[in-house]
């Protein structure tokens, strides 16, 4: 092999291993922050605490995410790659409103019971997030309303305040957690409530 070929083979593992050395490195960061996010919370987490956790300095957390938004992005994206989500096109197929209400709060509850120990957090510092995530969390709970409301076809202020309120985290939270009521029956009596 000739010593031109040898330097861009060495040349190339070398770059190959650094990009490796980046994507661990960025992967740590991320996994500390999920970490932290999801047990001291968003408003408390810090990027001193994070590059603690993740065995870096504040400087690499920083050269990986510049702002809060990209660190949160990441972090919101890799939290949820590994939870099972709310299937919101398998309510639809729901045409009953009573079946679809059934089906629909059951999967959102069940996703909301998974996730109980990062939700909490993340809905209790909802101000401290980003403003992008805010609306993220607003845009998700009325995607989620409105695909239990659309299947009554006439929309009452009623109806739909009464949705709105069955598929916040909150009213999940009260239920199942604060008063200790089962997840089916909690289904049952918000289904009760809007069909009412």
């Amino acid at each position: 092999m000739s010593e031109q070929r040898r330097s861009t083979n060495a040349r190339a593992y070398r770059m190959g291993k650094r990009a490796e050395d980046v994507a661990e490195t960025r992967r740590r960061i991320v996994e500390a922050a999920v970490r932290l996010h999801g047990t001291v919370g968003p408003a408390a987490t810090t990027i001193a605490g994070i590059a603690d956790a993740a065995g870096v300095t504040r400087l690499t957390v920083y050269r990986h995410f510049p702002d809060d938004e990209v660190l949160f992005d990441a972090c919101s994206a890799h939290w949820l790659g590994a939870q099972r989500l709310p299937d919101v096109e398998r309510w639809r197929a729901e045409a009953d409103p009573a079946e679809r209400l059934r089906v629909g709060l059951a999967d959102l509850y069940r996703f909301y019971r998974d996730g109980v120990t990062m939700l909490r957090r993340v809905h209790r510092d909802r101000a401290e997030l980003p403003a992008t995530h805010q609306q993220r969390l607003d845009d998700t709970d009325a995607r989620n309303r409105d695909a239990l409301l659309e299947v009554f076809g006439t929309i009452d202020q009623r109806r739909a305040a009464l949705i709105g309120h069955a598929v916040s985290f909150w009213t999940w939270h009260s239920l199942c957690v604060d008063n200790g009521l089962p997840q089916d029956a909690a289904v049952e009596a918000m289904t009760a409530l809007v069909m009412g």
